[in-house]
């Protein structure tokens, strides 16, 4: 893979190699998918507050996505265990990699600014008291008070086309800062209208 200097982030352009990635659910996961464009998610831990406002977006616009030519993948630093009842109502696959072998590999980072980037602040208030109530209620289970691969995460995003070519990337300034649902689609569109852009 194309990588841009010695920052070990992969860019545009670059060539992702054929791989399979197990889901949480079972399913084999082919990386490109020779039918669509995959969206290729990393996000932090099992169960976080942030991470559930951002998938919960993409959920409720999951057909969409989905008519658009695009696969949502999700990854979580945690393990297959302490995922499933975080994500078993996700229309889409989660993969488990509590070791981040695959954070290092795509070169998403954690590091202090994931929380501490004032514009974070709003959005993990708002993620905490939106989760506390069901929480509260038996409805979803509580995060872990200290997660697998830590609470600093940063956020990733690749659109990754059939032929292994990477789209767009994104690598988040904090813990909130990925593609919001209508990017997601608007890069997919560019993508089928003018395929060779890049």
């Amino acid at each position: 893979m194309a990588r841009n200097g010695g920052s070990g982030r992969i860019r545009a352009g670059a060539t992702i190699t054929r791989r399979r990635f197990a889901a949480v659910s079972g399913e084999t996961i082919p990386i490109p998918d020779a039918d669509r464009l995959i969206h290729l998610q990393f996000r932090r831990f099992a169960g976080c507050p942030v991470c559930n406002l951002h998938l919960r977006s993409v959920a409720a616009r999951h057909d969409e996505i989905a008519a658009a030519g695009v696969r949502e993948v999700v990854v979580f630093h945690s393990s297959a265990e302490a995922l499933r009842p975080h994500t078993a109502e996700l229309p889409f696959e989660v993969v488990a990699d509590p070791d981040k072998r695959l954070y290092r590999e795509f070169g998403v980072e954690s590091a202090p600014r994931a929380l501490l980037d004032p514009r974070v602040w709003g959005r993990v208030v708002y993620g905490v008291l939106r989760d506390l109530g069901p929480v509260l209620r038996g409805r979803r289970p509580s995060p872990s008070f200290v997660p697998e691969g830590g609470r600093l995460g940063l956020p990733a995003d690749f659109l990754i086309a059939a032929d292994g070519r990477v789209v767009a990337v994104k690598y988040g300034d904090h813990a909130y800062d990925q593609w919001p649902v209508d990017e997601i689609l608007a890069l997919a569109r560019a993508e089928r209208e003018d395929p060779a852009r890049i």
